[in-house]
């Protein structure tokens, strides 16, 4: 069988989980700097947990897995139930005698399934980070994936607006470590809701913003066209025409939306929320370069009911690297009222694609071998590894050449690996007691005192 990958997935080298972790380790760190805490949770879930949170698109995203039981039935339940499943290739794949679980669509819901699980012992606001793979079955292509990491950050038990000023301040450092430079596309859920009230459409609401949230990817057009398509009349397009035409004056266009929200208390409600957070993020030094508030920032997932952030990297054509939003009511569907919550995530995989389109990885974000010491044979080899076992114990990668090998080969092996130095432990500096090693980057070659080398 001749070996391939699942689509949308794939393999990683060397070189490039090394670049990840290099990633990984500064939102990390970020994450616990802003006093967020590790959690990590099952790779599938109930399917029940995860359907109905995503929005009508997001659901058919969802990877189900096909209960066990199919495997371990009599052999007329089996059949019986293979039945079963071609009947259900020609409709919605939802039999619950097929499936009852899933993979994991995203970090949010099970996060807020493990706090309405375990509420009464964690203290509120409780601050969590989590970083992990999630799976959609989505069309692979430039920067999206089926199996791709994402790392959140979320609050949970605050309805504080300033949760979503220091999210901003997060992603901002983080990006600013990682030298990417990003703008923040800001908008709020009750201005989306707003519209829908000013536009004659409050019971299209999910209509409209699944079709906005296109604006990026099939224009205006294309969203005019999906909301006819959506049974939403052309006056109330006409009256929604202003979305379009925005000024690059965040404070300007909410001015705007203020006039037109007279007397709609949703509408006024968001806009009030997000001058906010715009004005105390100019107030705490935020360059008003780096905020942009987008109007027609919709984000289609259904359990939004605030603030929702999307970033951008500046010089490279690519998606969102991050996302995220208020959700105040995704506890109340397990059961579990008054845990309003808000979180952001850092897209992995997108933001390894924008650093090494601009070359920002840093030599440091690659790990390489320091010595690798030749293989002579005989008491040269023992001794050889005895030396190897105290660069160890200090922290210092080295490794001998497995075989006795002519010099040659033992040099191709070392460069292709990208080692730093050849060490050559032979008969002479046994004798001496030295170490004879060569620099491959600088091509530079010395003897010291073994004393001196291990210093």
């Amino acid at each position: 069988m001749k070996p391939s990958l699942a689509k949308g997935t794939r393999d990683f080298t060397a070189l490039e989980v090394s670049r990840r972790r290099f990633i990984i380790n500064i939102l990390q760190k970020n994450f616990e700097l802003f006093g967020f805490q590790p959690l990590e949770t099952p790779s599938f879930e109930n399917l029940s947990t995860l359907t109905g949170k995503y929005g009508e698109e997001g659901d058919r995203l969802i990877f189900k897995i096909l209960n066990s039981s199919i495997n371990e039935a009599k052999e007329e339940k089996k059949n019986q139930m293979l039945n079963d499943f071609q009947k259900a290739l020609d409709k919605p794949f939802s039999s619950d005698n097929l499936t009852d679980k899933a993979l994991r669509y995203d970090l949010t819901v099970p996060f807020a399934r493990f706090v309405a699980m375990n509420h009464g012992q964690l203290t509120f606001p409780y601050k969590r980070y989590q970083i992990q793979p999630v799976w959609r079955a989505d069309r692979p292509q430039k920067g999206r994936f089926r199996e791709f990491y994402q790392c959140d950050a979320d609050v949970v038990g605050s309805e504080s607006l300033f949760q979503e000023i220091d999210l901003v301040q997060l992603y901002l450092k983080s990006f600013s470590d990682l030298k990417v430079p990003v703008t923040i596309h800001l908008n709020n859920r009750k201005i989306l809701s707003g519209l829908a009230e000013y536009a004659g459409i409050t019971d299209k609401l999910i209509d409209f913003t699944v079709a906005l949230d296109k604006l990026d990817k099939i224009g205006k057009e294309g969203v005019v066209k999906e909301l006819l398509e959506r049974g939403i009349s052309q006056d109330s397009i006409d009256k929604l025409d202003f979305l379009f035409t925005q000024s690059n004056d965040a404070l300007e266009n909410l001015l705007q939306l203020k006039e037109k929200f007279v007397g709609n208390e949703i509408g006024l409600k968001g806009v009030e929320e997000l001058e906010f957070v715009l004005t105390q993020s100019l107030n705490l030094g935020v360059d008003m370069n780096n905020l942009v508030f987008d109007i027609t920032l919709a984000r289609g997932l259904d359990y939004y009911t605030g603030a929702i952030f999307e970033v951008k990297a500046d010089e490279v054509q690519m998606g969102s690297i991050g996302g995220g939003g208020r959700y105040d009511n995704l506890t109340e569907v397990f059961g579990v009222k008054n845990i309003p919550g808000i979180g952001i995530s850092f897209g992995l995989d997108r933001i390894y694609l924008v650093m090494e389109e601009l070359g920002l990885f840093p030599e440091e974000a690659t790990s390489k071998i320091e010595y690798l010491f030749a293989n002579f044979g005989g008491e040269e080899t023992v001794e050889a590894l005895k030396l190897i076992l105290k660069l160890r114990e200090k922290g210092i990668s080295a490794e001998l050449y497995p075989e006795n090998a002519k010099l040659g080969k033992q040099f191709t092996y070392a460069e292709k690996k990208g080692i730093k130095n050849l060490v050559f432990l032979g008969e002479e500096e046994l004798k001496n007691q030295t170490v004879t090693f060569k620099n491959l980057e600088a091509g530079e070659q010395k003897t010291v005192s073994l004393e001196e080398f291990l210093k």
